[in-house]
């Protein structure tokens, strides 16, 4: 990569009277999207995914509501289910739909993610499971236990990385059950512990992981379950992959 100083680009929506959203845009073409919930925090990593080397990775952050009620009400489909499929509707319709027209980037579930920390984790799982035809993996740190796996988990499955802190047991516990119920229902599944407490630094840490075990050039390669410290598989200069722009092979495909 050139630099890692990308551009972050925020949009004022009609959603819930003015509900934000940011992207963060990186310095070269975007080879993958994440699209996250408390997008005001999620989207300032970029430059941390940037910074690794990967790929390169457009972040679309839906900042969340002010009211910590409402977020969880939006971000788990068990409290206020109306309240959940109103934003469900915005994040996967709207905020996809202003992506791809206002910066001419294709979204083919391949090289897309959905991603959240703590109840935005559960969002992540929620979103994921009910539209793995539009996003082909989900990115889930910390969980909240709002959201639990159902009794049955429909097929088909986006692929899946978790990971929670040894220093927060019970959102490791969510964590970890959510991935035995994933791998349980034949989910490609990467579960990782790291050394860590609630809301610290290992979310940002990890999400450069995340990536490139989901777009690089060895994705998939990982699957299981991972300690602290153990690596994954980086970006090798040979890659030869292709932006997903509206003008490429890749992205006519969305």
């Amino acid at each position: 990569m050139s630099s890692t100083e990308g551009e972050l680009v925020t949009e004022t929506f009609e959603y819930d009277g003015a509900r934000q959203v940011t992207a963060y845009l990186p310095p070269d073409p975007p080879e993958a999207v994440v699209f996250a919930g408390d997008g005001q925090l999620i989207s300032q990593w970029g430059e941390v995914v940037a910074a690794a080397d990967g790929p390169s990775t457009m972040i679309v952050g839906v900042h969340r509501s002010a009211d910590e009620t409402l977020r969880l009400h939006e971000y788990s489909p068990g409290f206020d289910p109306d309240r959940f499929a109103a934003h469900e509707r915005f994040f996967v319709e709207d905020v996809r739909a202003w992506t791809r027209s206002r910066f001419g980037v294709a979204l083919p579930k391949e090289r897309t993610a959905v991603y959240g920390v703590s109840a935005g984790g559960e969002l992540a799982l929620a979103i994921g499971l009910r539209h793995p035809d539009v996003y082909g993996a989900v990115f889930c740190a910390s969980p909240g236990g709002g959201y639990r796996p159902p009794g049955v988990i429909p097929s088909p499955l986006p692929r899946a990385y978790l990971v929670g802190g040894t220093q927060e047991p019970w959102f490791l516990e969510n964590a970890t059950r959510w991935a035995d119920a994933l791998r349980d229902a034949g989910a490609d599944v990467v579960m990782t512990e790291r050394d860590g407490s609630h809301g610290g630094a290992f979310w940002r840490a990890e999400l450069p992981l995340m990536v490139a075990w989901a777009f690089g050039p060895c994705s998939g390669s990982h699957d299981g379950d991972a300690k602290s410290g153990d690596p994954l598989p980086p970006r090798t200069a040979a890659d030869p992959r292709r932006s997903i722009s509206e003008n490429s092979p890749l992205g006519q495909e969305g």
